[in-house]
């Protein structure tokens, strides 16, 4: 029998040799211990080392049909600007109690910007993305660097970054914002840092300067040989998104390799100088499966996030289906079971802490069906 199928097993099938009769000596010394704020390992083993992941976060789903709304109402009663920086609704994870985090983790919020108005700028340590769901014309000044925002775009805002949005239309706009605060939090590596009221630039440019420097297919400015913790591009537009994955499936068409599994493409965004993930603590993707597709089902370690961008589908966490529709967010813990399956063509973005647990050398994979 291997570690990984003895890890199947469970505590209760091992008889605790260290399990002493009770006494008034033992109880002294257990008072003892809590005096000196000790705890012996015989009496919580299974708390500390289970046989597998057993998450306290639990997998969960908010529609987009309830999210939206209360952006909205948010957006008429709270008013946006300094000291609380941002209209941003963080997802609560029920297993969690009571803190704002999706995942031990990751955070994800809504966040909600009304007709001209601005958040002001900040940095903080913490790694941050931004994906739209709907809508535009929403500037993102990134470094001083103007970034448009734009249905189906991922804007990135790494560690240390001074960023502040501002809206130069008539109509609101949302987007889901994603960060690593509880890694950072849960570490004690948490920095914050007030920056001017006032945005560095409120010009409206298509492309921005680090895309207008980076995104070209394939080629990299000399001026920018060094390779960079996070990545260069501020901007990863839907347009490449989009032609890569209909590439992809075309070539299924056409019986050539491109796929990850039949009739399921997938893409994931990159540090341009390192191939690696955009930014060191999160890992950004994008699928789409073409109708009447069920992807293998697995469990993973760490925690991973999916919003649905286009079309209808479910899916399936511990052997329970639940229903996706439009803009829907689903997080799914470490190692809980789940698989997609797609009712129309069913596009998803998707996030994860994959990069922290594999520099930690903690990821780990298993595929229903194989030993893997």
């Amino acid at each position: 029998m291997t570690i990984f199928e003895n890890a199947e097993l469970d505590h209760t099938q091992v008889e605790n040799a260290m399990a002493p009769e009770d006494s008034a000596g033992l109880r002294q010394l257990y008072s003892d211990f809590d005096q000196a704020h000790l705890m012996p390992l015989w009496t919580q083993l299974d708390d500390l080392m289970p046989m597998h992941p057993t998450p306290r976060s639990v997998p969960h789903i908010w529609k987009w049909s309830t999210l939206y709304p209360l952006a909205q109402s948010s957006g008429t009663l709270v008013p946006v600007g300094r000291g609380g920086e941002r209209r941003a609704i963080g997802l609560a994870n029920p297993g969690l109690g009571n803190k704002p985090y999706i995942s031990p983790t990751l955070w994800c919020a809504i966040q909600y910007l009304g007709p001209g108005e601005t958040a002001p700028e900040h940095r903080h340590s913490q790694n941050a993305f931004r994906f739209v769901i709907e809508g535009e014309g929403v500037w993102t000044v990134v470094n001083g660097d103007p970034v448009r925002m734009s249905r189906g775009d991922l804007l990135l805002t790494p560690g240390y970054c001074w960023h502040g949005h501002h809206n130069v239309t008539d109509r609101p706009m949302a987007w889901i914002d994603g960060l690593d605060i509880p890694f950072a939090q849960t570490n004690d590596t948490t920095f914050f840092e007030f920056g001017p009221d006032e945005l560095t630039d409120y010009s409206t440019p298509k492309s921005s300067r680090n895309e207008r420097l980076w995104c070209h297919p394939g080629l990299r400015p000399l001026s920018g040989i060094h390779d960079t913790v996070a990545s260069p591009i501020g901007a990863y537009r839907w347009e490449y998104t989009d032609r890569a994955l209909t590439q992809q499936l075309l070539l299924e068409d056409e019986g050539h390799p491109g796929v990850v599994e039949p009739g399921h493409a997938a893409i994931r965004y990159i540090n341009p100088t390192t191939g690696g993930d955009v930014m060191p603590t999160i890992r950004t993707e994008f699928h789409r499966l073409r109708p009447g597709t069920a992807t293998q089902t697995r469990r993973e370690v760490g925690s991973t996030v999916f919003q649905v961008f286009e079309g209808s589908g479910s899916i399936v966490i511990d052997g329970t289906e639940q229903q996706l529709d439009i803009g829907d967010l689903v997080v799914v813990p470490s190692w809980v079971s789940w698989s997609l399956q797609a009712d129309t063509s069913f596009d998803l973005f998707r996030f994860s802490d994959a990069p922290i647990m594999e520099r930690l050398h903690l990821d780990r994979t298993h595929l229903e069906g194989t030993t893997r």
